[in-house]
């Protein structure tokens, strides 16, 4: 059965448009997203194969532009679309976190920086440098690694943070095994580029670990 003949109410765009995102499932969702199905399969149950195949959304959302497109029924233009999509929920959330004076939502700044690091694939370490009335300036990834960790560099830190002007900044950085508990290096780089942004009268305000479903602040946590 095609889904222009089920009930209105079952339909997912309809639904959506009735009860709001959040009511849909993930295979609903994904099902608007790909408009169509192929023969045989509904957009619905192609969603649901899809998501089987993958695991999870997310799973299928991280997927490079070779494994999406080797799946039935996507290809570049699908591809392109999801990539756009990406990029304008990352821009959203980065609006978001500047649009007011100060940096008022630790929740905001938390989303920001989950939307850009939990779905790298390698451990990636950023700042998010913040002027003297906690106003963000600018956002930036410094150092790159392996799966298992990254090479941090305080000096190079204290460079951006010096070129930025910043009064103060908070780290971030993905655990790419998906758990969000700050290792002892975790604690012991923080203290050092701590102490060392002190000597320049500039302060860490926190130091966010990002897992796969969970994030973790230092700050929070007592270690800043």
């Amino acid at each position: 059965m095609a889904i222009t003949d089920w009930p209105a109410d079952e339909r997912p765009r309809e639904k959506l448009l009735l009860r709001g995102a959040s009511a849909l499932s993930d295979a609903e969702l994904l099902a608007i997203f790909l408009r169509t199905g192929i023969k045989g399969m509904t957009a619905v149950d192609l969603a649901r194969n899809l998501l089987e195949q993958h695991g999870s959304l997310r799973e299928l959302l991280a997927a490079d532009r070779s494994e999406f497109c080797g799946n039935l029924g996507l290809g570049p233009a699908k591809y392109a679309l999801l990539q756009a999509v990406l990029e304008m929920g990352k821009r959203h959330l980065w609006e978001t976190l500047t649009r007011s004076d100060t940096l008022a939502s630790p929740a905001d700044t938390k989303n920001y920086l989950t939307a850009q690091l939990r779905g790298q694939r390698n451990e990636v370490f950023a700042c998010l440098f913040l002027d003297n009335k906690n106003r963000v300036i600018e956002y930036e990834e410094l150092f790159f690694g392996t799966i298992n960790g990254a090479s941090v560099h305080p000096r190079q830190i204290i460079q951006r943070a010096l070129s930025h002007n910043a009064a103060s900044l908070i780290l971030a950085h993905n655990h790419p095994s998906g758990v969000a508990e700050p290792s002892q290096a975790d604690r012991q780089i923080t203290q050092r580029i701590r102490e060392a942004l002190s000597l320049l009268d500039i302060q860490l305000l926190d130091h966010l670990v990002i897992g796969d479903g969970d994030i973790v602040s230092l700050a929070e946590m007592g270690w800043i």
